[in-house]
């Protein structure tokens, strides 16, 4: 099974949670092929040189020759990278396991966190793109904690 894993990479907490949870699926599916585009130097190296067209035809490759992708989703925004490989996945439907541990979701049964919602700026809940989300759970699922990634990506290998 090849996996392509995608994430945002441009900051030190990126590289490091990316690397850490694709060390535990490589534990947990030793017989899978995980692509994790921030060890690819040729296009990831900061240092250096890769235009978009590079970067674009090298990430797009491996989308395509991928079994199952495992997005992450937690951001300001789902990052716009993940969501354009998000796309490439769903248009050649490769299933997508999407990741969304941000917290705001929490206490959805809160009476005073629903009731906030009628107050103009008041949303206690994070937004996240229903399009995206949309292409994820049409050939896939999101999830909303490692161990449920772990889980579901038993159901996929």
């Amino acid at each position: 099974m090849k996996i392509y894993f995608a994430a945002p990479l441009f900051a030190q907490s990126d590289l490091l949670y990316n690397q850490k949870l694709v060390e535990k699926i490589r534990q947990q599916q030793p017989d899978a092929t995980i692509y994790l585009p921030q060890e690819n130097a040729a296009i990831n190296d900061k240092s250096a040189y890769a235009d978009s067209k590079m970067i674009a035809l090298a990430d797009t490759e491996k989308v395509l020759e991928s079994d199952l992708m495992i997005a992450l989703l937690d951001g300001i925004t789902i990052d716009a990278g993940v969501a354009s490989e998000i796309g490439v996945a769903y248009g050649k439907n490769i299933p997508i396991l999407g990741l969304y541990t941000d917290t705001r979701q929490q206490g959805s049964d809160n009476q005073q966190k629903i009731q906030a919602l009628q107050t103009v700026a008041e949303n206690q809940f994070h937004y996240t793109n229903l399009y995206t989300i949309g292409l994820i759970k049409l050939n896939g699922q999101v999830v909303n904690s490692e161990a449920a990634l772990l889980q579901a990506l038993q159901e996929y290998c």
